[in-house]
């Protein structure tokens, strides 16, 4: 397995993130074995979220005597600062863990700024101090909330959608995270499950090294193809660009 340092936080993560979101559906002893063979196969970053609970708690239980040895993402939309500490209280109760290692604001086009009126982003911070959480990042689908969280320079890390189809203007993000030393962890790496050719989706992401993809591991078999691909990328030859440049022009 590969590690890259993810952008200001510093903290050497995986190539390949695994996302918990869909952990729910496979009951826990199903997902106990994924997760731990995804730690066995050297994925040290668990990505989830306070809005998918039963997914945060199978995760938390799974990890519990290995949480040092891994890295824990986690995310709130909470509206009010009253929200915010209650999600993140609950999440560290959910997770067994007493600090998160990246804690995500999570919105559509609204971003807390510092001295805001919301006094949002100035309670994360607060909480950061508390050693709650170590870093704080922003997730959001929306190009001009990402564009407007990076120039902020508030925010060490951007969690945006990011694969084969995207478009020019959302790779421009993708740079500018990499002038700004902000870690990019890229959403949707299957485009939210319209692209079917893995090592396509695979191969593309694999020329950005400051991306760290977050799958949403669906069963053993899925692990293993990302885990494969991971090892063995595949060249991004004439074929190979010809197809990634149909799909992006079909869906856009």
């Amino acid at each position: 397995m590969e590690y890259v340092r993810l952008g200001k936080t510093n903290l050497l993560i995986s190539r390949v993130a695994f996302g918990s979101m869909r952990l729910s559906e496979d009951g826990s002893d199903d997902a106990a074995v994924l997760v731990r063979k995804a730690y066995e196969a050297g994925i040290n970053l668990f990505d989830t979220s306070r809005n998918s609970p039963d997914s945060e708690k199978l995760l938390g239980d799974v990890l519990y005597d290995i949480r040092r040895n891994v890295i824990l993402s986690s995310a709130t939309s909470a509206k009010t600062v009253a929200e915010i500490r209650s999600n993140l209280e609950e999440s560290l109760m959910t997770l067994h863990c007493d600090y998160i290692d990246l804690y995500q604001y999570e919105c559509e086009k609204f971003v807390p700024l510092a001295g805001g009126a919301d006094h949002i982003y100035d309670t994360l911070l607060e909480l950061k101090k508390q050693g709650k959480i170590k870093h704080i990042g922003l997730v959001t689908k929306n190009y001009d909330a990402a564009v407007k969280a990076v120039n902020s320079g508030l925010y060490e890390t951007i969690q945006f959608p990011f694969n084969v189809i995207t478009t020019d203007e959302n790779l421009s993000i993708v740079k500018i995270c990499e002038e700004k030393d902000i870690g990019f962890i890229a959403m949707q790496p299957l485009g939210g499950g319209v692209i079917e050719n893995l090592p396509l989706a695979m191969g593309f992401l694999q020329q950005y090294e400051n991306v760290v993809p977050v799958w949403g591991v669906q069963n053993q078999d899925n692990l293993e193809q990302i885990l494969y691909f991971n090892e063995h990328p595949p060249v991004i030859d004439e074929k190979l660009q010809e197809d990634a440049d149909y799909l992006r022009k079909f869906f856009n």
